[in-house]
């Protein structure tokens, strides 16, 4: 039977070398009390002493919570996960050589637990070939000192004349994961949770790893009266239970400091209570790309101005014509935006991110829409590294590589802009000054060359212009109305794209603040 212990007893069973893999995705799934406490044993002993870190979907709020927590010199030795973005300390760490680091696609993250639990050797895939995952590029490798570490995570293999990446195994001495109920016996259920992280495969992986399995809970209930359908992590997976009651150390997750069943599938709320977005340049973008949906179609949406398709379809009265994924694991409803990213509103229903990925890779996605930080001439994307920060790829390549269609969105420039939409056109009063299509990208996290290779649909999504990838690379097909060509797309790129020889104007509508009256 499992032992109900403080969290402080907890972070002393970490020792010095262990590797610890840790669940979460931004605040959903994240075991704050444990993270604290481990933060508080380190900075008053010293202890434990570098340690390897692994963990799947980014977990952090941008700020101070979740990984950010073990964010202290000398407590990381090396970190095996797939996105930083809202983990900051962590990434300055990275930034500043004080850290290894080796940032794998997220879904490889996942099935790295699955192998490791099965005592496979290893995640034969196909996916990050030709990104910066790829030994042929940098080999997940984001520093100089993961360079120089001799440490490898991924190597290429050839199976009958075909290329493919193996992604090793990584042996957990300890987890820490979070739940919603335990019982007496330690059997956990996930049941108020908005998103199936890792929880199961870290378990499993761990407990076949020989190491010791760690649940943060709610609430310990009387043996037998958990619902047995609720429960996903079973009694003999589980070593230690913590009882963490206060939601400040054990929220539902970082985007609120309630509870929130619409998110688990407990409650729903009506779709009219959720608001419509402004009219700029972000929902011009959204309608872009809503405009490529299609009936009966699975979508992926992923983090910023991506979202904004949700949004507007969600405004057109067509989100019940699709079917809405994230790589979390919530599928249908309305995902949710900022730190609420993973979770969506009245979902359908609720995978685990281990399961979902598999529909992912193997090109269960019709459509996807992400960011971009950077596109280059050969249709490259970039969103893993840039401008001096360490982001990580999360899910992107995993989607990216296996939708058969995919949408980047963002703006045409970065930086302090005023771009205003109205009657039918749009107004660039100043632009950005920072230039996303540039010559290069800094670090590879699509790969244009391996999309034309595999006959892949892809289009780049801009307030002002929309690009296809074709075999001449990225060509520009469409432009917004009262937009000079020369002066505010191609004066705005560092190189030169095709352009269509039937280039079009987008529909006014686009830029009109009413409905659209869009129809599946």
């Amino acid at each position: 039977m499992a032992k109900v212990v403080a969290a402080e007893f907890a972070a002393g069973l970490v020792k010095d070398n262990d590797a610890v893999g840790v669940s979460g995705f931004v605040g959903f799934g994240t075991p704050e009390e444990l993270l604290i406490a481990l933060e508080d044993r380190f900075v008053s002993s010293g202890k434990p002493a570098n340690l390897t870190l692994f963990h799947g979907a980014g977990m952090g709020d941008g700020k101070d919570r979740g990984g950010n927590h073990l964010a202290h010199e000398g407590l990381i030795r090396r970190i095996i996960c797939a996105h930083l973005g809202l983990e900051p300390k962590l990434s300055k760490l990275i930034v500043e050589n004080k850290m290894e680091a080796f940032l794998v696609p997220q879904g490889v993250a996942s099935h790295m637990l699955r192998a490791a639990g099965g005592k496979k050797p290893g995640v034969l895939t196909h996916v990050g070939l030709k990104t910066f995952a790829d030994p042929r590029v940098e080999a997940c490798k984001v520093n100089q000192l993961s360079k120089d570490s001799g440490f490898e995570i991924v190597s290429l293999i050839d199976i009958k004349g075909k290329d493919y990446l193996l992604y090793d195994t990584v042996p957990l001495d300890v987890c820490f994961i979070k739940g919603s109920y335990a019982d007496e016996a330690g059997n956990v259920t996930l049941h108020k949770e908005a998103v199936y992280v890792d929880q199961l495969e870290l378990a499993t992986a761990t407990r076949n790893s020989g190491g010791k399995v760690i649940v943060q809970v709610e609430k310990v209930v009387k043996t037998g009266s958990l619902n047995t359908q609720q429960v996903k992590i079973p009694s003999f997976l589980i070593d230690y239970i913590v009882l963490a009651p206060d939601l400040v150390k054990n929220p539902q997750g970082f985007h609120s400091s309630t509870y929130m069943p619409e998110l688990t599938g407990e409650a729903k709320i009506p779709l009219s209570a959720i608001k419509s977005i402004p009219l700029d340049e972000r929902k011009v973008c959204g309608r872009i790309g809503a405009q490529f949906l299609k009936k009966g179609s699975l979508v992926n949406l992923g983090i910023g101005v991506a979202e904004a398709v949700a949004a507007v379809a969600a405004e057109e009265g067509i989100n019940d014509k699709i079917i809405l994924s994230i790589e979390s694991g919530a599928v249908g409803g309305v995902p949710v935006g900022g730190l609420g990213i993973g979770a969506s509103i009245n979902p359908d229903a609720l995978l685990s991110q281990c399961s979902n990925f598999d529909i992912y890779d193997g090109g269960g996605i019709d459509l996807a829409y992400l960011g971009c930080a950077q596109v280059d001439r050969s249709g490259n994307v970039n969103v893993s590294k840039f401008g001096g920060r360490v982001v990580g790829p999360g899910g992107f390549i995993n989607i990216t590589q296996n939708a058969k269609s995919v949408f980047f969105c963002g703006s045409m420039t970065a930086g302090k802009y005023d771009i205003r939409v109205g009657d039918g056109k749009l107004d660039i009063i100043t632009d950005g000054d920072k230039v996303k299509f540039v010559d290069q990208v800094e670090q590879v996290t699509f790969s244009g060359d391996y999309a034309k290779e595999t006959g892949q649909n892809v289009y780049y999504i801009t307030e002002r212009a929309l690009f296809k990838l074709t075999e001449d690379g990225v060509t520009l097909v469409e432009v917004a109305p009262g937009v000079d060509v020369e002066k505010d797309i191609l004066g705005k790129m560092d190189f030169i794209p095709k352009i269509a020889d039937d280039l079009k104007v987008m529909d006014a509508k686009i830029f009109t603040d009413a409905l659209m009256g869009m129809v599946l």
